[in-house]
């Protein structure tokens, strides 16, 4: 006769392999920010980093922070978050989807508690267009700051190119490509963005 396990057993050893998985997870969070740290990025203790983000290949230079994660963030699988020499500045409470990429050439800040959405992406400088019988990529980048305002939503796949500020309360539908200055509270889509109402 099979003598059965009894259910405090069952329910002991369940909690004892999850109450494992959390300290694993735990671990594995606070080993990203410590190897974070000694390249330059500043990510708060309350903020979670998702696997295979990414911060480039910066290298901590004279202890100057390159970016900065604040409090209760939450950066998802695969995105990429390189300050290229610039610097990237993330507020309170900002979600940032899978496979969002944020290029701080330039500079870019985002506010509290914003959303960006998946497959979006950031960039703050432009190439330089010579003549010809020149080519682009030997010539050297633009940097233009870009600014994201508080409580601001960018929808899937939203571009915002380099130079540009979101005002705060902003909406931004899918797809949409960002290449000027959006009002406060406005509710804009297209290619390239358009303003088409306001948050009431």
């Amino acid at each position: 006769m099979v003598k059965k396990r009894s259910h405090s057993k069952i329910c002991f050893f369940k909690n004892t392999f999850k109450g494992f998985v959390l300290n694993w997870s735990n671990i594995i969070q606070y080993l990203r920010r410590f190897s974070c740290a000694r390249r330059g990025v500043n990510i708060d203790r309350t903020s979670y980093i998702d696997n295979l983000v990414s911060f480039g290949r910066l290298v901590k230079i004279g202890g100057e922070v390159k970016v900065k994660v604040g409090a209760n963030c939450e950066i998802s699988r695969c995105a990429e978050i390189n300050p290229w020499f610039g610097r990237i500045l993330i507020g309170r409470n900002v979600f940032i989807g899978p496979h969002v990429v944020i290029y701080g050439h330039g500079g870019v800040e985002i506010g509290d508690n914003s959303l960006i959405a998946m497959h979006s992406c950031i960039v703050s400088s432009n190439h330089t267009v010579p003549i010809r019988n020149q080519l682009i990529r030997d010539q050297p980048d633009i940097k233009l700051p870009t600014k994201i305002g508080r409580d601001v939503w960018l929808g899937a796949g939203v571009r915002v190119m380099g130079g540009v500020t979101i005002g705060d309360g902003c909406v931004i539908g899918a797809g949409a490509v960002v290449v000027n200055d959006l009002p406060p509270y406005s509710i804009s889509v297209g290619v390239p963005a358009k303003v088409i109402g306001f948050r009431e």
